[in-house]
């Protein structure tokens, strides 16, 4: 540092030409402005250039500016030291470096060195003058950075946006509806927007959009649908929108078009409406009554087979509860049987074992059967009653059941004629037996048998009320204490025992008959032949079922057949009707090598049902 008094003098004349001449300069706002002596020192600051360089005024003045401005130090005091030496001012020089203001950052500076001289022409320090320009290039690239992300933004928009004039000149258009329709902005840029490749298809759609414009243009907000072109000459539906911008004074300088697709949302639409369209023709056509109702009974949905039904219009059941639609006596309690169902709602039909009746517009009732099914919405559970008006079906049912019963009191009486009408045969054979020689009344003996076996399977009809099959096991206990009364006197050392696996099995009556015969001849067989000779005996009679197919054994343990004795062979009339008897049953029947006589029939009674009616 020079301490000659001419040093001392020079800065003595500096800080009064501070004083008297710069103190306005200093002052000024817009200008970083600073006094240097010639050791490069502050002598002298505004707050602006202070602010700009980071540090406070007091920071700077009698420090260097290498102290100050480490990082510009190699760049300013150079040009600083050229002024003072040189005496030339350096003017407009560009400064791109970091600063304690911009840490981290370069800084831009356009800066002025101009000399301030003594009045005898020696150079007292230098002026700095210095205007920032960081600020404007930041806000200039924030600018063009937010111009370019803005955009990106809207060429990122699935959405069509443009920029036109109120005259429908297009300015500018995003990248969505170029890309749609495979063209360039220069392909549309500065054409009338209806002339561009999205409408000139169409005349009308052209003419629609030149009304838009011009309603636009006088500050109204235009909206539609309207189908555009697209590349290849496809169609897209869009939801078309047309609004006018205007500036601070409210004069409208642009218009600005936007639309989404909404091709999808139209052909759901379309779809939703076809479908609507396809139930409700669905539900009108159906021949069965159709009500929705929701929790609290009100009607929301009826179909035309309802109205004719219950006799109102659907103008007037929509305004009506389901309650209004039940009788009288039941009303009061069907809000409660509606709730209690909407605690469980499941698809079911309604009381399955009761008869239920519906009440018309005019109080007459008519017989129903009614489906409850639920259906979930967003509003809540709805209920769908399917109706269907028996009235017919009740007739039909009713005459059906007096023709029933008709026929059954004539097959009742049938069979009980046949019975009285085979007993009688019987008692006349009886009678007709007293008058004949010993040796033939056996003959009528074993023809009595066979009628009275014949005549009980009419009794057990008649007593069952059955006409289409007989229970086969109590048939044979009747048949075997039958047959114990008529040969009383050979059966009294004699066992009959009649067992089955199952409580009930039945028989149709197209085999009743022949089965019947057939123990009739095998069981009276036994009787008259079994046991001769001896004092005590026992016949068995056995049936089993295994499926469809029946087992019958019929067994003695007397002395057995005779050696050439089987049926079909036999001279004796009973033993020739048994094959006769068995093919009508389309059965087989055995006869078993063991103790005694042992007779086993296996059919398969297709006909008759293992459940009694």
């Amino acid at each position: 540092m020079d301490t000659s008094p001419a040093a001392a003098a020079d800065k003595l004349a500096l800080l009064e030409l501070k004083s008297s001449v710069l103190d306005a300069l200093l002052g000024h706002s817009d200008l970083g402005l600073a006094i240097i002596d010639c050791d490069l020192r502050y002598q002298a600051i505004n707050n602006t250039l202070a602010r700009f360089n980071g540090l406070s005024v007091a920071a700077h003045l009698g420090r260097s500016v290498h102290d100050v401005l480490p990082q510009l130090a190699p760049v300013i005091e150079p040009m600083l030291r050229s002024v003072i030496v040189q005496g030339e001012e350096i003017t407009n020089k560009e400064i791109l470096a970091e600063a304690p203001s911009t840490p981290g950052r370069k800084a831009q500076w356009l800066a002025s060195y101009r000399p301030i001289r003594a009045d005898d022409g020696r150079i007292l320090g230098v002026l700095v003058i210095a205007v920032n320009h960081t600020v404007e290039l930041e806000l200039q690239q924030a600018k063009e950075e937010s111009a370019s992300l803005v955009r990106r933004v809207i060429d990122s928009l699935v959405s069509f946006v443009g920029i036109m004039e109120p005259d429908g000149t297009l300015i500018d258009a995003n990248k969505a509806p170029l890309d749609a329709a495979g063209i360039e902005l220069a392909d549309v840029q500065g054409r009338k927007f209806w002339d561009c490749f999205w409408w000139s298809y169409d005349s009308d759609i052209q003419q629609q959009l030149r009304e838009a414009v011009k309603a636009a243009a006088q500050g109204e907000t235009v909206r539609y649908d309207v189908v555009i072109r697209t590349a290849n000459d496809q169609r897209m539906t869009i939801d078309f929108m047309l609004a006018p911008l205007r500036n601070a004074e409210e004069e409208i300088v642009y218009l600005i078009p936007s639309a989404i697709d909404i091709t999808a949302r139209v052909a759901g639409e379309n779809m939703l409406k076809y479908s609507e369209e396809r139930f409700r023709r669905v539900v009108e056509s159906t021949q069965d009554g159709l009500i929705l109702v929701d929790e609290e009974g009100h009607i929301q949905l009826v179909n035309r087979r309802s109205t004719e039904m219950f006799g109102y219009d659907s103008e007037q059941m929509y305004q009506l509860t389901v309650e209004d639609l039940v009788p009288d006596s039941i009303k009061a309690a069907h809000g409660d049987l509606r709730r209690g169902y909407l605690q469980a709602p499941q698809a079911r039909a309604m009381a399955a074992m009761r008869e239920l009746y519906a009440r018309r517009r005019d109080g007459s009732l008519f017989p129903v059967e009614i489906g409850l099914t639920p259906l979930n919405f967003p509003e809540g559970i709805r209920i769908l009653a399917t109706i269907v008006d028996i009235s017919v079906q009740k007739n039909i049912q009713q005459n059906l059941i007096r023709s029933l019963n008709e026929k059954t009191a004539l097959l009742n009486e049938v069979h009980h004629r046949v019975k009285n009408n085979l007993q009688v045969v019987s008692s006349l054979l009886s009678l007709q037996a007293r008058s004949v020689p010993e040796e033939v009344r056996g003959y009528f003996d074993e023809s009595q048998g066979r009628i009275k076996a014949m005549a009980l399977i009419h009794q057990l009809l008649y007593e069952q009320k059955n006409f289409d099959r007989i229970e086969a096991v109590s048939y044979m206990r009747r048949l075997g204490d039958l047959l114990s009364r008529s040969y009383f006197s050979a059966m009294r050392n004699v066992k009959m025992i009649v067992e089955s696996e199952q409580e009930e099995s039945y028989l149709g009556l197209d085999v009743a008959l022949p089965f019947g015969l057939l123990i009739n001849e095998l069981v009276t067989n036994s009787i008259k032949h079994a046991f001769l000779g001896r004092d005590s005996g026992e016949i068995r009679l056995s049936l089993s079922e295994n499926g469809s197919e029946k087992q019958l054994v019929i067994a003695d343990n007397g002395v057995g057949l005779p050696e050439g004795v089987r049926p079909g062979v036999s001279h004796s009339l009973g033993f020739q009707l048994i094959p006769g008897l068995v093919e009508q049953m389309h059965a087989t029947l055995q006869v078993l090598d063991t103790e005694g006589a042992v007779f086993q029939l296996t059919l398969s009674d297709t006909g008759a049902s293992d459940e009694q009616p």
